[in-house]
């Protein structure tokens, strides 16, 4: 019998219900391919009560054992010996975060019976091979569908599904113990995609309807027929039906999601030839349904799973060929080697709104450009016109009104990933009408913008003009597709979409003076050539840059092949993905109590200052005091960038023992040097004022300590909350070494110098 809700497995396992052992021959098995040499880390996924786990543990692994059913957990728990090395977690492996295991990677991971029963067995695959250490082993153990009654099918694999599983891997083992296979994969080698037809169609059949379809993660559904191939869901539409009638009823007849034509959108129709026979195919767009995923039609279709656009050109599997093309309408670029096809665009109509929504909208938008004004935000009257024309709330449907028009804090999240975390954001009007005010786009300029999401890009057509080109891209297919979408629609067909890791720049905007702004709206670690590059001189780059852990959107100017600094404002911006991501260095102590975390690249003794911090806390004063509510974060660039060894420390709120007080808000400012520890933080004086306090430790806590005191002490005296330092970007790569007088910073692309001596006049 099959499962197919979480509860029926908790129940089954609370019943007193088990599965088969593990034999003999599994053991043999497990104990020739898989017996470690050395010490070794196992995930068991779906570990039931636990017994492939213990006996994983019992020839050498240390385990994680996982299954989402609570009772099993329970129960493994209480009846696994106490001196065992596993780990038993209750955690479900298709929709909980990765980041909650214990570990982010495994030598050996094993699925024993269960891999028959997941939904999205082949999206799951590829986020397994993510944890798998260079080296390391997936382990299947299956039922063969061949070797188990009709009626027992669904607890089996038959040789298509095998073959599937084995795909993408440059070694690929199958082993017999019992009846069941066990299959052994090792060294991941996925892609490229291949393409495949169906059999020769009747000439009647060749018109039909793909259709696109994703979840709040951002994945598309794709359903693996009985022909072992991937599809969309769609078909033919009958002779009364249009084809988002068509796309609708399909989706319900194959899927069981249901949603209304309103949310059909034709994309594209789609020429091809197949067997002679000329085929039509629309792409249509669902923009939201409701419902899970369900086989309805077992004669057409096996199962249907959510993908990750991401993980498509490297599918495992063979794509169905008009199933192809129509993702290409909707994620262009993303599938290569495609076969020849026609296109022609379907034209978007304008959204409706009605007279209330429309009404009440305008009010709002008035209301927060008003109040843009106000604050300082806007003082330019293209801007102005700009934010009083752009209908913000077009690009965040569902997003109530008064969210998407608050200006003081409207920042809205449009995708996560698989831990919940932004991946992209649409940013608050404040921040927009800053960044916009730096770049000083004005009518007829070509401007580029890295980081997509449609209303800002929006506001920068709006500036340039009709004479004027945007361009906006972005590394996510799933933004660039929300954003070709929805931009026309609003009526900004006219900016240029693009699908691309930005820190190459965009194509056809690389050239020396191809661009008069380019405007950041993604976390950056550093500078490539190719956003300085194409701008003019005079041109101005706005980028939200990450110093030492802490981020500003600077606005630089270019002069000749520098870049110098004009402004700087506190923002958060999600992380850049692709090439200019990058990992920060970490120095954990205590058993990881304590972090220190390295932004710019560093490292620390960690048995040293574990033995520091045992001796007592020097506490030294500094006298400088402030208000409650004052903006430090000058102060924090200051130390970051004139002290030797600085770090940022923080506490594990769930290790903490008190020995050093934990940060509140931000990770503290902290320095290390010669062994020795010392960090900033805020001391309450009064009902509404704060000292700064300094702790250090180790045998350099004196001599730590009164520089630290010393950078605050001149903070407050001669830079306080406006000042920031005048920040010039030079190329690492052009061999400039010649001594500034400025606090250098030397980043993988360019040298950041720090010059405190000719401060700018920032705003707070």
């Amino acid at each position: 019998m099959e499962y197919t809700q979480q509860a029926e497995w908790h129940d089954h396992y609370a019943r007193g219900e088990r599965f088969r052992a593990l034999t003999g021959s599994e053991r043999a098995v497990l104990d020739s391919a898989l017996r470690p040499a050395g010490p070794a880390v196992a995930l068991d996924v779906g570990c039931g009560l636990g017994e492939l786990a213990l006996y994983l543990n019992e020839v050498g692994y240390s385990v994680d054992a996982v299954d989402y059913a609570e009772s099993a957990i329970e129960l493994a728990t209480a009846q696994a010996p106490d001196d065992v090395d596993v780990h038993f977690l209750h955690h479900d492996i298709e929709h909980d975060s990765f980041a909650d295991l214990p570990h982010d990677e495994y030598d050996l991971i094993t699925l024993r019976l269960c891999y028959a029963f997941l939904h999205n067995r082949t999206w799951l695959l590829n986020r397994l091979r993510e944890h798998l250490r260079p080296g390391g082993t997936i382990c299947i153990i299956t039922p063969l569908a061949g070797a188990v009654p009709a009626d027992r099918r669904d607890i089996a694999l038959d040789e298509g599904e095998i073959a599937l599983a084995t795909a993408g891997w440059a070694t690929a083992e199958r082993f017999d113990a019992d009846g069941m296979a066990v299959l052994m994969l090792r060294e991941p080698a996925a892609g490229p995609v291949s393409f495949a037809d169906k059999r020769r169609p009747t000439p009647q059949a060749l018109i039909g309807a793909g259709v696109v379809v994703t979840d709040e993660q951002g994945r598309v559904l794709l359903g693996r027929s009985v022909r072992g191939v991937w599809e969309l869901p769609g078909g033919k539409p009958t002779s009364s039906e249009s084809f988002e009638q068509a796309a609708v009823r399909e989706l319900a007849e194959e899927t069981g999601l249901e949603t209304s034509v309103d949310n059909a959108q034709v994309l594209a129709f789609l020429m091809d030839t197949t067997h002679d026979i000329p085929r039509l195919t629309a792409a249509v767009r669902i923009t939201a349904h409701h419902g899970i995923p369900t086989v309805t039609e077992p004669d057409l279709f096996h199962r249907w799973e959510w993908h990750w656009p991401a993980d498509l050109p490297a599918l495992t599997g063979t794509l169905f060929t008009p199933s192809a093309h129509v993702l290409d309408c909707v994620w262009p670029g993303l599938l290569k080697g495609l076969p020849p096809v026609h296109r022609n665009r379907a034209l978007q109509p304008a959204p409706h709104e009605d007279a209330v929504q429309a009404h009440e909208s305008h009010r709002l938008r008035q209301e927060m450009t008003d109040q843009l004004i106000e604050q300082g935000y806007i003082n330019d009257a293209s801007i102005e016109a700009a934010f009083r024309r752009v209908r913000r709330h077009l690009f965040l449907p569902g997003v109530p009104l008064k969210t998407v028009y608050a200006a003081a804090d409207a920042t809205v999240t449009t995708k996560c990933d698989g831990s919940g975390r932004p991946t992209s954001t649409v940013s608050a009007p404040w921040l927009q009408a800053v960044m916009l005010r730096e770049a000083a786009l004005g009518a007829g300029q070509t401007a580029l913008e890295i980081g997509s999401n449609g209303p800002n890009a929006a506001l920068m057509q709006e500036c340039v003009g009709a004479e004027g080109q945007v361009t906006t891209m972005d590394i996510d297919p799933f933004v660039v597709e929300r954003t070709a979408r929805l931009l026309p629609a609003a009526g900004y067909d006219r900016v240029r979409v693009v699908l691309g890791d930005g820190e190459h720049g965009a194509p056809g905007l690389t050239d020396e003076g191809s661009l008069d702004a380019i405007l950041v709206t993604v976390q950056a670690l550093d500078i490539p050539s190719a956003w300085v590059t194409p701008i003019v001189e005079g041109g101005r780059l706005v980028v939200p840059l990450r110093i030492h852990g802490y981020s500003w959107a600077i606005a630089f100017e270019k002069r000749g092949n520098e870049l110098v600094s004009r402004s700087y404002a506190v923002c958060g911006f999600v992380p850049m993905q692709g090439a200019g991501a990058r990992a920060e260095d970490v120095v954990s102590l205590r058993g990881g109590e304590i972090r220190l975390r390295f932004p710019e690249g560093g490292t620390a003794d960690a048995e040293q200052l574990t033995q520091a911090l045992k001796a007592p806390r020097l506490e030294r004063r500094t006298g400088v005091t402030l208000p409650g509510n004052t903006p430090f974060d000058k102060l924090m660039l200051r130390l970051a960038t004139t002290m030797d060894g600085f770090c940022r420390l923080a506490v594990d709120p769930n290790l903490d023992t008190g020995l050093v007080e934990r940060p509140k808000g931000w990770d503290a400012a902290a320095v290390i040097r010669d062994g020795s520890l010392a960090r900033l933080l805020l001391q309450q004086t009064g009902t509404s004022t704060w000292e700064w306090v300094i702790h250090a430790y180790g045998p350099a806590a004196e001599q730590l300590a009164e520089e630290m005191t010393q950078q605050v002490i001149i903070w407050d005296r001669d830079h306080h909350i406006r000042d920031a330092p005048r920040l010039t970007i030079r190329s690492r790569l052009k061999g400039d070494t010649e001594p500034t007088g400025a606090r250098t910073l030397v980043k993988q692309h360019t040298r950041l110098d720090f010059d405190w001596t000719h401060p700018i006049r920032t705003s707070l």
